[in-house]
């Protein structure tokens, strides 16, 4: 083989990388990027209480030692502070009839995530999720027993870094909750107190604390049941 051909062999070779080249360059260049679907927020309506960019609505529950609290990238934060860190809702809820909704994480820390307070007709109660050391489910308070000791109490693992759904039911005669779609709470009022801890008065009519926790919300949507 002359030289002459061994030229156009390596220019033809040279021209086919070239294009080669090109043209996965321009794919690169156009690659749309990668998104992490836990981080797309659901597109909220009138039955969420929190619209992913302001705390239009709740107003940061002045505990006295509290954390920090704000919105970022569709969540609102809670602050480790020394005790409870919250929001509280700050227009009309109703008594009994509905269903709460939301995704909480716990992010630091190793408490409650997520003390939820409530109206129960005339009378209050909290929902804790990852209370006493970071395990115990439950309602507060029972006949003024605590989450830890009463029958509702229950123990689960919560990893951090993880979301979890929270559902809540309140009717007249029961309150039902979720997590995960996993039923941990089922309990039928009937003549027994309820009430809550002094440390989450400032939640009521419905708040939301983490103790001694970061925590993070969203999605947190409302919807009236059925009488």
């Amino acid at each position: 083989m002359n030289s002459l051909k061994i030229f156009s062999i390596t220019m033809r070779l040279a021209q086919l990388i070239f294009i080669v080249l090109v043209i996965f360059g321009c794919k690169s260049r156009h690659k749309e990027p990668k998104t992490d679907k836990s981080e797309v927020l659901t597109e909220v309506d009138s039955s969420y209480l929190f619209d992913g960019k302001t705390l239009n609505g709740w107003e940061i529950t002045n505990f006295g030692p509290q954390g920090p609290v704000e919105v970022s990238g569709g969540k609102i934060i809670l602050g480790i502070g020394d005790g409870c860190t919250g929001i509280t809702w700050e227009k009309n809820f109703p008594v009994t009839n509905y269903e709460i909704s939301l995704e909480a994480m716990r992010v630091a820390g190793n408490d409650f995530f997520c003390g939820m307070t409530f109206p129960v007709g005339k009378d209050p109660c909290t929902l804790i999720v990852g209370g006493w050391g970071g395990t115990v489910v439950g309602l507060s308070s029972i006949n003024g027993m605590d989450a830890s000791e009463n029958e509702t109490t229950k123990l689960r693992q919560f990893e951090k870094n993880r979301w979890y759904k929270i559902r809540l039911q309140v009717t007249v005669k029961e309150i039902k909750a979720w997590i995960n779609d996993e039923n941990i709470v089922y309990f039928t009022i009937g003549n027994k107190k309820l009430s809550i801890r002094p440390e989450v008065e400032l939640s009521k009519p419905f708040g939301i604390a983490s103790w001694n926790t970061t925590a993070a919300l969203r999605n947190i949507r409302i919807i009236r049941l059925e009488q």
